[in-house]
């Protein structure tokens, strides 16, 4: 039985991708971008879920989804859950898959390979703080989009476009804890700029990030 470690799952995400999408986010990252917004996502999984028993339970937001986007922490240091997810999915639904890695895909090759019946784009190579970021769904310009299939590229063809101000949107999300979950690709320091906001009205914020560093 293949398990997946699961940072988080949200529907609808409507700025990752065409369409109200499923957002699935996995948990571990040894990249550990500097600047990423996803620090929360760096350290490995503690627990885990079952592929199937996953899929079973969102099956209700697949029926509902016009898209899928798979994201993390790092997708490829999970190759065999990824795959396994990637498959069940396909089998559920035919709508367009994106999928974020933070990999070159020379570097990773053989996983491409594995996954690629499945995928219909793919963003890859990790965010560079210091590189412009002109480029729609990338975090900065040396992000690289690539089409797998000809639904790939009919959904995405107007993401290969430089960010216009409809691209400049977060959607907002929050858990019964009070915990408020952003998904998108922020410009920088948009949440340095928040946060200073929030804390100037008198409001105490804690950001999510990985607090072991190992």
């Amino acid at each position: 039985m293949v398990k997946l470690g699961l940072s988080r799952v949200h529907f609808p995400v409507s700025t990752l991708g065409p369409g109200n999408r499923l957002g699935i986010w996995l948990q571990g990252c040894s990249l550990r971008c500097q600047g990423c917004i996803s620090a929360d996502t760096w350290a490995k999984a503690k627990d885990f879920i079952a592929v199937n028993q996953f899929v079973e339970q969102i099956t209700p937001w697949l029926i509902q989804a016009e898209g899928i986007t798979i994201s993390g922490g790092e997708p490829f240091e999970q190759p065999e859950a990824l795959l396994a997810l990637l498959k069940q999915l396909k089998q559920k639904t035919s709508v367009d898959i994106l999928l974020y890695t933070g990999y070159s895909i020379e570097a990773i090759e053989h996983h491409i390979q594995q996954v690629k019946p499945y995928v219909d784009v793919l963003i890859s190579d990790p965010f560079q703080y210091q590189t412009s970021q002109t480029l729609r769904l990338r975090g900065s310009d040396n992000q690289r989009l690539h089409f797998f299939t000809t639904l790939g590229k009919e959904r995405f063809k107007d993401y290969q476009q430089e960010i216009s101000k409809q691209d400049q949107v977060l959607d907002v999300m929050f858990d019964e804890d009070g915990t408020v979950w952003f998904a998108g690709i922020p410009k920088r320091d948009d949440f340095l700029r928040l946060q200073s906001f929030l804390e100037q009205q008198g409001h105490q914020i804690t950001v999510t990030a990985d607090k072991s560093k190992h």
